[in-house]
């Protein structure tokens, strides 16, 4: 976000807060190069929400008198007010959210103004601002992968008889169904929302009170501050306090393995709407045409969540390198942190809430689907599981069922479109049963257990995973 052109001349006139020590200004280029309220301004409802909290607990404990608190609650909720219209003065000079919004409460309630910021330092502001961030997205990112997971319950629900050819090193494996492979990425999904839960417990802990590096001399209530604020906890060492972004690197790891996985997806749908296998169909607004040939209908979508997924990647290892030699306590930079993790949370909120959009624009091709799994012999195990059944020890069956795979590809025939007598030949144990085991249908329903492939089983999971998300 860019900053406005300045309205008033309190820029002009201004000192910065630790000023005093310096005998002259900072450059303009170096102005320019260290600010963050470019950036850092998108924290300005958390800034208020931790200041109106530390107001609060500093007049409950006699730091700043009651009188002084009900003009910094006006004076904040003012601002607030301001920023939420667009009219809030946001100043390169002032460096960042913080000393911006402190000046302008210092011009509306005065001396009250400068009171505010009693034992605390911008050092234990900005990690309990990040924090409060944090939070808050992880449960709206956590909401919009339920609601993406919702979607793929109705696909899943609609396709559970449907046959598609499983596969493996991207070879026609073993037949199943398309419900049960959507449900792979609910599953993937879950222990996302499980990773993603887990890490907001270590996000969820109260920096503010750790001031520069070694806490406060002021009599201070901690917990206090904590509970208004929603903490689970307070930070327990003052300096790990101000100096640790475990949590945020913990978040875009997280992250990463979401967009991995819907990385995964999309690298299926595209070669899936391809025409060589022409298994589904996609809506055409998430499609685009090309500029020289008339009868391209490209997967832009997907294409852009596997490129994005390299972006997020890309933030979690900046991240893990800016910290990876910095020394105790707080640095200048981690000023570096918040782009990366900005980035994080906008593109995987953009990239669920489109891909929820676009699961409900998926139109499946059953028989192309159905037809493909015909190839392959993919149903070469289950004619393998049928002898051993029968008594052959599974390794001879392996064998057997070799040897039919080689005369049936030869003579360009399916397994099933071979004769009893034909089949005879591997094995003196099949006998006309063999052909129910042949099938494509057939084979999905004997896979009957729990995490199996058999419609049944299908429907099962569906119905508990819809109840999880209730």
């Amino acid at each position: 976000m860019g900053i406005p052109k300045k309205k008033n001349s309190l820029a002009k006139s201004h000192k910065r807060t630790w000023s005093g020590r310096f005998e002259e200004p900072v450059s303009q280029l170096v102005q320019r190069y260290t600010a963050s309220v470019g950036f850092d301004q998108r924290l300005a409802e958390y800034d208020i929400q931790g200041s109106l909290a530390h107001a609060q607990m500093l007049s409950a404990v006699g730091i700043i008198s009651a009188k002084d608190l009900v003009a910094i609650r006006k004076g904040l909720n003012q601002i607030r007010d301001e920023i939420h219209s667009g009219t809030f003065d946001w100043m390169l000079e002032l460096e960042d959210v913080h000393l911006n919004i402190e000046k302008r409460l210092i011009m509306l309630v005065g001396d009250a103004g400068k009171r505010l910021h009693t034992a605390r330092s911008r050092n234990d502001q900005i990690a309990t601002d990040m924090r409060l961030y944090l939070r808050t997205s992880i449960d709206e990112i956590i909401n919009l992968i339920k609601t993406m997971q919702r979607a793929i319950l109705d696909l899943a629900e609609k396709h559970t008889d449907t046959v598609m050819p499983g596969l493996t090193h991207l070879q026609v494996a073993q037949p199943v169904s398309f419900g049960h492979h959507l449900m792979a990425y609910f599953e993937m999904l879950k222990r996302d929302t499980d990773r993603l839960s887990d890490c907001r417990k270590r996000v969820n802990k109260l920096p503010l009170g750790a001031a520069a590096l070694a806490g406060t001399s002021y009599p201070i209530d901690r917990e206090m501050v904590a509970q208004e604020l929603g903490f689970e906890d307070v930070c327990k060492n003052s300096i790990d306090a101000v100096s640790d972004r475990d949590f945020a690197i913990e978040f875009c790891a997280c992250a990463a393995l979401i967009m991995t996985h819907l990385s995964r997806l999309s690298e299926e749908l595209i070669l899936w709407m391809n025409p060589l296998f022409g298994f589904i169909k996609l809506d055409d607004r998430f499609c685009t045409g090309s500029s020289i040939m008339p009868q391209k209908k490209n997967p832009d979508v997907p294409e852009l969540v596997r490129g994005k997924t390299g972006r997020v990647n890309g933030h979690l290892i900046a991240l893990l390198t800016l910290m990876k030699a910095q020394p105790l306590a707080y640095n200048k930079d981690n000023q570096e942190d918040k782009e990366p993790l900005f980035d994080t949370v906008d593109t995987l909120s953009g990239t669920l809430r489109i891909y929820a959009d676009m699961l409900n624009g998926i139109h499946v091709n059953k028989e192309t689907m159905r037809s493909a799994a015909r190839c392959g012999y993919s149903t070469a195990t289950d004619f393998a599981d049928y002898l051993t059944k029968k008594g052959l020890p599974f390794r001879d069956a392996h064998e057997a069922v070799s040897q039919a795979v080689r005369s049936a590809a030869k003579k360009g025939r399916d397994l099933s479109a071979l004769t009893l007598s034909e089949l005879r030949k591997f094995s003196r144990l099949v006998e006309k049963d063999v052909f129910g085991v042949l099938t494509l249908d057939g084979s999905i329903k004997s896979r009957n257990h729990i995490g199996g492939t058999a419609p049944s089983q299908v429907r099962k999971a569906i119905k508990l995973a819809r109840k999880g998300l209730s």
